[in-house]
């Protein structure tokens, strides 16, 4: 019986297939064998069962510990010794050459063995390393941050992937909670270092300018002088899709710079929705060359118990095994979740199961809560918009 997320949606069946799939996996050595043995029984003398006890070993060494792939091979080779002898051919040439190459097989599965496990040790190190370096450029923010509640999720579309140009960052300021959600244009390293490079200048400016137009043009200075830094960076195909948004203490409202971002939505504790559409167009961050024009912010009630959310295009551009584009907003209209996590949890569900778990561009997501002054929050479980 499947789990249900906070939003009403299936988030899958309790015994995933990967779960089937490994413990298959984990029988399939002493099937070999055992099939082998019933062969050879069921068989005429001139038919043999040694490839499958030379499989077996084979079988093992990818998945299973030097010790589990021994014992494996010792078992095959056992298996064939027994039934040559029960079958009275122990001493002849043809017997002992087919033990000969499960002996050897073996001895080449546990070869195999140790080359899988070297490699899988410096792959968990790389992890790690990853890891490190998501933690220390795009660190989760707390739960709470000046009274709002927070949430944040990146998902990677390469598996084992943990960072890439998707970028968020909170921050409780002197003027109100300020955020950034962001895409970088390209991938690799250089997208990363664009990434650091925009969440510092964030993480300044937002203590410093007086104004949300003033951090955006921050960022845009920050993005220039990365571009003369690095000569190979093209201005025009370095650019970054942003928004910028205060959240005043008190006011009951939310300021919004949009440069060239997909709109964030805001989530009613009713279960309406609204699109923060910017009231003039402006193009990413990076561009400035191009064109130049004064940053417009657009404010727009912030009630009490409503959720923003802001999310990058891996999202919004995520297509069905028929082409056709996720809608964040018809997916949420008349959902009602009790918190920003909850609301995650049902939206990479959903996500998962509309593109059949193969998006291809990473996704970053925010999601920010205003307390409903004490009132609890109503569940309300809706089917997902097939």
């Amino acid at each position: 019986m499947g789990q249900r997320t906070a939003g009403g949606g299936s988030v899958g069946p309790s015994r995933p297939r990967g779960e089937r799939a490994r413990r298959f996996i984990r029988a399939l050595p002493p099937l070999i064998i055992v099939g082998g043995v019933l062969f050879d029984l069921a068989t005429p003398a001139g038919y043999t069962a040694s490839p499958m006890f030379s499989a077996a070993p084979l079988t093992a060494a990818p998945f299973f510990s030097p010790l589990t792939t021994l014992l494996t091979g010792i078992a095959a080779v056992l298996a064939s010794l027994g039934l040559h002898a029960y079958n009275g051919t122990s001493g002849q040439v043809p017997s002992l050459t087919e033990t000969l190459t499960v002996v050897t097989v073996s001895g080449l599965a546990l070869l195999i063995n140790r080359v899988v496990r070297r490699s899988g040790e410096r792959l968990a190190s790389a992890r790690v390393i990853a890891e490190t370096v998501q933690k220390a450029v795009l660190p989760t923010p707390t739960e709470r941050i000046g009274g709002l509640r927070i949430a944040a999720r990146y998902e990677a579309a390469q598996a084992d992937a943990f960072i890439g140009g998707d970028l968020f960052a909170v921050q409780d300021t002197p003027y109100g909670v300020r955020l950034v959600v962001g895409d970088v244009r390209g991938k690799g390293l250089e997208a990363v270092e664009a990434v650091a490079v925009l969440v510092g200048a964030f993480r300044e400016a937002a203590d410093q300018e007086a104004t949300l137009e003033g951090v955006a043009q921050r960022l845009e200075r920050a993005l220039t002088r990365e571009g003369t830094r690095r000569d190979d960076l093209d201005a025009v195909e370095g650019f970054t899709t942003a928004v910028l948004a205060e959240i005043p203490r008190g006011d009951g409202l939310v300021r919004v710079v949009n440069r060239g971002h997909p709109e964030p939505l805001l989530l009613y504790q009713d279960g309406g929705l609204r699109h923060l559409e910017p009231s003039r167009q402006a193009l990413p961050l990076g561009m400035g060359e191009l064109a130049a024009w004064p940053d417009h912010v657009d404010e727009t009630p912030y009630p009490p118990g409503a959720t923003l959310l802001f999310y990058t295009d891996g999202l919004s551009e995520a297509r069905d095994a028929e082409g056709v584009f996720y809608e964040p907003a018809a997916r949420l209209t008349g959902r009602i979740f009790p918190g920003p996590e909850e609301l995650l949890d049902a939206l990479v569900g959903d996500i998962r199961r509309y593109t059949g778990g193969g998006s291809t561009d990473d996704m970053a997501l925010l999601a920010v809560a205003r307390p409903a002054h004490g009132q609890p929050v109503r569940r309300l479980t809706m089917p997902v918009v097939p």
